[in-house]
Order: structure tokens, then sequence, then C-alpha cells
């Protein structure tokens, strides 16, 4: 049966349809729609609670904001644009730099800070991760019911069958948001939908599909014959596909900090439990990053934070969203490939990908070009317009990646426009071996950057170079799986001092998921193949809530030492995991490990860390009272609190400096989650060049959530030929049924 996009919308209507009356007391802090032209920018304003504030109805709040205000708007123009009520003790108001300083000068006031922009971090990977239907934890965790996921992003297509409300069960009571499209299109999957847009109300549905492709992959129900141009077909699905979904859109042209605390704001409000954020930016202190200060807001609150690690790799401390409250996500490969096999002239074959696997497109040796062999930067790219003049009909066209102008669709448009017959996009140096299966326009596969330099070598040697293209479909199997995709971002931190990131990866290569059109424009379930920490972010978000529908009574940090503690270190062919060169990688590029969902669920011990000891962690950072207290949300004098280092945050891993011939001894608590009467063995793989000690060497628990302290010693002899490097290994608690894993990271400094 085929269903046209206007059909599926009453089909929405007349399903299982949730319908949330509008309160005015459960709508979003918004209060004024801007102007945003003029001298006047956005800034994002903290202060002090007053009297008993916190305690206070939104309306007494709003007023002891706008008190802040009044001195600056005689003319009675309206300056604020959010009251926040959670995610910080502020609001956010168009001013001057001149009102800014005057407002500085007020008793109450805490620290300002100009709004800035954050980035976008842009089916089968359930059964990568373990999860199968009626099998295992995805059955024990039921699916993620009775979990609300909420996601940040670019907003959803609410008639897409990912969203649909069929067999899901009410919301729980606790829900208090609303679905805010024209239309009553919300149901039992998607709950709610709100737009943020520079203080103004604004429409949640994607324009974009970068919103509804990560929320598909968090809790996307069951959809049978998903596929992207016929591959990668199958039965597609979110991570947790029970639990509900609260769409907050704070992306339209650009994503703005104001926006996405006023998310964070309303979704804690709402009764969210888990948030999926596949947006960030440049790393600033976290005074600064108004989305560390809202995610901090969110777990005090008791929600998870899952975050992208940013696509910036494979360059060094190339990571984003660096706070340890948040789970931070690289991006990793499935064991999926969709099959381009070329065969050269000379013999040689070079397998590539594409998503676009063309029936009729005949095996035939055609005639190799490469525009830019003359090394003119335009046409090695194919950027527009860099073909005209140049003979590409009938031909192959070779085209490298990247450019900065156009992606790779865009691309392989400019080779079809001027009359290539296919293209071979070639991955450049920092790309390697990751190679994306997108749906070209055209018969194309991109190749890894060995097998480009292979044909570059082929056609130099070859005065009439050919090759032909086989298209093999979907293969799975690939052994070298998981790996870490190149543009994951890499560790260290610049910003947390110490704090291992990225702290987890999942997949984030050629993942299958919803989209707002069909690739082939049929009217079948559209979705898109994307790659990105985006993508991976929401995986994690999807094991999050099963394992908050497993554990209710797990904190947000209980819940993240799990994921870290039983992460994998191997790819599927028993091999460590590797990088885009192939080599093994390190814990900067896949944090603890690639997810286990599974073995997560049952970890034995975690570390738990309560918001006082962030608070700590954030007076040992050496930030002032007031910027302490802008992330704290209240007021904090360091001096009368033990401040803490990164390496004392009771932290699932071990990130320590130390200097030649020195000794350092580090504090841990784990709690016991597995059984009564558990006693468990330490094993300690020690970083090169350190001596690792650990006490006691045995730890015994006679009941569920009995804590154990132990301490770990550090101990370096002369490392002074050793300074500037780093030193890995791993310190493992053993019992018979658990292996509780910690990464070491040692500096010598």
């Amino acid at each position: 049966m085929v269903i046209n996009h206007s059909s599926l919308l009453l089909l929405f209507f007349f399903s299982t349809l949730f319908i949330i009356p509008i309160n005015s007391q459960l709508l979003s802090p918004i209060i004024h729609c801007s102007d945003t032209s003029g001298d006047r920018n956005t800034y994002i304003i903290h202060v002090e609670t007053a009297n008993a504030t916190k305690f206070l109805a939104r309306e007494a709040r709003e007023r002891y904001y706008r008190s802040f205000l009044q001195p600056l708007s005689s003319s009675g123009e309206q300056l604020m644009l959010y009251s926040y009520m959670h995610a910080i003790n502020g609001f956010a108001a168009r001013l001057t730099e001149a009102e800014v300083k005057t407002m500085m000068k007020m008793k109450g006031f805490v620290h300002a800070q100009k709004d800035h922009e954050y980035n976008l971090h842009t089916t089968h990977s359930p059964d990568f991760l373990g999860l199968q239907q009626d099998h295992c934890f995805w059955k024990e965790s039921n699916y993620g019911k009775g979990v609300i996921i909420g996601v940040l992003d670019t907003g959803v297509m609410p008639n897409h069958q990912s969203f649909t409300g069929e067999d899901m069960p009410l919301p729980p009571a606790k829900w208090k948001g609303i679905c805010d499209f024209d239309i009553p299109v919300c149901n039992n999957k998607l709950v709610g939908a709100r737009g943020f847009l520079r203080g103004c109300r604004n429409s949640p549905v994607d324009d974009n599909g970068h919103g509804m492709h990560t929320a598909s992959i968090a809790a996307g129900n069951f959809v049978a014959n998903a596929s992207v141009l016929g591959q990668a077909k199958g039965n597609a699905s979110g991570i947790a596909p029970k639990a509900h979904l609260a769409v907050y859109k704070v992306c339209y042209k650009h994503c703005h900090g104001s926006d996405i605390l006023a998310a964070i704001d309303q979704a804690i409000s709402d009764g969210v439990d888990v948030l999926s954020i596949s947006i960030g930016g440049r790393p600033d202190p976290f005074y600064d990053d108004h989305m560390a200060i809202g995610a901090l807001a969110a777990v005090e609150k008791g929600l998870f934070v899952s975050s992208s690690a940013g696509n910036m790799g494979p360059k060094e401390s190339s990571v984003e969203n660096n706070a340890p409250w948040m789970l931070t996500v690289g991006a990793s490969t499935m064991d999926r490939s969709i099959r381009v096999t070329i065969k050269l002239g000379n013999g040689e074959e070079i397998n590539g990908e594409s998503a676009y696997q063309p029936d009729n497109f005949p095996f035939t040796m055609l005639p190799l070009i490469f525009p830019g062999e003359k090394g003119v930067v335009r046409a090695k790219t194919c950027s527009d317009g860099s073909l005209d003049g140049i003979n590409v009909r009938g031909k192959i066209v070779l085209c490298e990646t990247g450019g900065g102008v156009n992606n790779s669709i865009e691309k392989g448009m400019v080779v079809k426009n001027a009359g290539g017959i296919a293209m071979i996009l070639m991955n450049q140096g920092k790309q390697m071996l990751t190679v994306k299966a997108r749906a070209h326009v055209l018969p194309a596969a991109q190749i890894s950057y060995g097998d480009s330099l292979r044909i570059k070598k082929y056609m130099k040697a070859s005065p009439v170079a050919t090759a032909g293209i086989l298209f093999k479909g979907t293969v799975y199997g690939t052994p070298v799986s998981p790996s870490i995709a190149s543009f994951s971002g890499r560790g260290p931190s610049v910003i947390n001092n110490g704090v291992m990131k990225p702290d987890i990866v999942g997949p984030g290569l050629n993942i299958l998921a919803a989209w707002p059109s069909s690739a082939d424009c049929s009217a079948m379930p559209t979705f898109n193949m994307l790659s990105g920490t985006s993508m991976a972010a929401p995986h994690l978000a999807g094991v999050a809530a099963l394992l908050k529908a497993s554990h209710p009574d797990w904190s947000p940090a209980m819940i993240k030492s799990a994921i870290m503690t039983t992460a994998d270190e191997l790819r599927q062919d028993g091999k460590l995991i590797s990088d885009e060169t192939g080599n093994s990688t390190n814990y900067f590029a896949m944090g603890a490990g690639h997810v286990n969902p599974s073995k997560a669920n049952d970890p034995g011990l975690v570390y738990d860390i309560n918001i006082d000891d962030y608070i700590s962690y954030l007076c040992g950072l050496g930030y002032s009272d007031r910027q302490v207290s802008a992330v704290a949300r209240r007021y904090i004098e360091c001096l009368s609190r033990k401040a803490i280092t990164a390496e004392e945050l009771n932290y699932p891993t071990f990130t320590v400096s130390v200097a030649s011939e020195s000794q350092k001894t580090v504090t841990r608590t784990v709690k016991n989650v597995g059984e009564n009467n558990a006693v468990y063995t330490v094993q300690v793989d020690a970083p090169e060049g350190v001596k690792v000690d650990v006490y006691p060497e045995k730890i015994e628990f006679s009941e569920i959530n009995e804590t154990v302290v132990y301490d770990v010693y550090f101990t370096s002899g002369d490392s002074s030929e050793r300074i500037g490097s780093v030193s890995e290994g791993q310190l493992r608690w053993v019992s018979g049924k658990h292996v509780v894993k910690s990464a070491i990271t040692v500096s010598f400094v």
C-alpha cells in the first residue's frame, strides 16, 4: 500500500493519539519575541537567589529577574527573552555592552556572558550492539518503556512512521509537556514538541532532517523494510523503541545558547528522564559554556545527558562537550558495508562504499580522469564550476573529499552536470580508512586514502587508464569493526583539567535513520544514511533509557559508570579496536571503549558522583566564587569547602599527571550493584613508566548498595626522558561474575 504524506498525517490523527491540554503553567519561559536588529546582543545573565527565590513560582522569579532590567529600560522597551526556572539562576536579555556593565554593579549580579552559537555534529545498529527483539537486555528493560527521552536538535516531522504511537503505552503521569504543532499530531511515542528561537514561539517541524534522524536513533518505533535506495534493508528501530520522545527544536539557521538553555529548562519542567544533545561548540570554561551549565542543572534533577564529542577529529584535543557530568560520545564504525568494487585496467580491485547502487549500471571498462592531477585545488575536489572546460563526458571522474566548498553529494552533482558518467570519491590523508556510504546522485564509490593512492599510482603508470564499477549491495560481518571514525573528536580535553574525554564510543558511521524525504522520491517510509558523532550520542541516550528503565534508582553518574566500566576494547576479530589508520587506538580516541548495552545492565560495581563533588571540582579548577556560583546556580564560597582536582573526582577512569621520581595517591569509592556477599580482587596493567599499587587488593560486599573505598598509588622513577609523553594501562576489579574496568592514562610532566 502506498501512502502519501497527507494520509500518514490522518493515520496519526486517528491512531493512538495522546493529547495533552495546554496549561499556562506548563508553557516555556518565553517572555518576548525580540527583534534581533540594532546594537543589542543577547546576553545570558546569572544572578543570586533572593530570599527563597528557588521555591517561588515562575511569575515571582520573573519579577525578580526584571528588577535587574528596570533601570535599563526607561522607555519600557522589552529586553528579556527568557526567564529560566531550572537551567540557570537567571535570564536571557537583549542588552548593549554598556547596559551589561551597569548591571554588573547591581546587588545580586553574578555573571554575564554573551550568547554564542553551537553547531550540529553531523537499523542495523541495535543488532550490532547485541539488542534483538525478545532477547536478553532489550526484553528485560522492556525496550525503555516508561522513560522519556528529550532530544535537542532541529525538530521532528511527526508524520514519519518512526514516530507512530502504535503499540506504545501512555506516557507516565509525571509528563507535563505539550505538543506545539498547529494541528494535534503527537501521540504516545512523540509526546511533546516545542520550538525555541530567540525568545519566540516557533514551529518544531524539522526542515533540516538532522533532528528526526537523531530522535529516531534514540527511540524510533519499529518500521519494517526500512532502507536507503534499497540498501541496508531491514527492520529499523531506535535503541529504546518503547521509550517516549519529547523534541525540543533549538537549531534553526543557527543553534543559540540561550535557546538551548530554554529547552533544557523546559525539559526539566516537562519530566524528561534522558537528554540527547548532538550539538557542540568551541571548548569554553564551564562558567561560559551555556550547554554545560544547563546540563549540570539537568543532572542535578536526575536527568542523564548524552552529548556528541564533535567532528573535528582526528586532530588532538578536538573533543567537545567536556563537562564530567555529561556523557561525551565518540563515533565508531559498524560491521556493515554498502559495497562497491572498482576494477582497474591493470586487474587490481578496490572496495568502496555508496548507498546508491543502480541496478542498470553495466560493468564496463570506462576511461578514468582526475581533473586535479595538475594540482588545481578546486578541480581536485570537484567544486562548483571547476570542471568547466574539462572533457569528462562519458568518463569516471576522480574527486577528492573536502575542499570546504561542497559536500560529497554536491560533488557528484558537479560531475553529473559536466557529463561525467560516474564518480570515485577519494579520501584525503586525515580520513584514511573511514569511508562514508552516501545517497549519491550518480553511480559512485568512496574509497580509503590508501586506495586513493593506488588509483593515482595506476593512472600515472597507464597512458590510457580505465576502470569498471560493480555494485555488490549490503555486506555484513566486516571483521575490523568497531573502529574509530576519523572525524570523531579526540582528547585530551583542553578545558576539564584531567577528566578523560571522550567517555565512550558508539555507532556513528553510515547510520540509517528517519529522514524528511525519500532519496528516490517514492512514497515509502523515508530514511537516510548519515555519519557523525551526532549519530553516536542518541545511540547512547537510548542505551541510558534502557538502563533507566531497568534500574530506575540509579543516578546519572551510576548509569554513566555502568556504560564505561563494561565497554568493549576488542573488535569482532578479537584484535584491539583500531582507529582510521588501521592501528590500535588509544583512550583519547575511544574513551573507555565501545558501548556494550547488555554488559552495562549488570556492571557489578559502579562509581557514583554527587553534585557537591562536581562543585568542589569546579573550585579545584581555580574558578572564582562568582564563576562557580554561575555554574552551580547558587552562591558558592570555595574557601568554605574542600576543592578537589579532576584526579580526585570519583570518575570511572583514571587520568593522572606524574613528575619524575614522585608518588601520587588517588582515592575511589565503588558501590555494589551486583550480588550480596560479593568479593572482588584487583588486577592492574600498569602504564609504562609507573608502578601502580592498589590498597586493599581485595574488596568485599555483604549486601547491595554497600560502598567500599580504595586507594591507588602511582609511583614514578626517573621519567625525565618521558616528559610530554603519555602511557596507558587499566585497573580491573574481578569477581566470579563481573569484570569492572577502568582506563588509566598517565601524563609525564
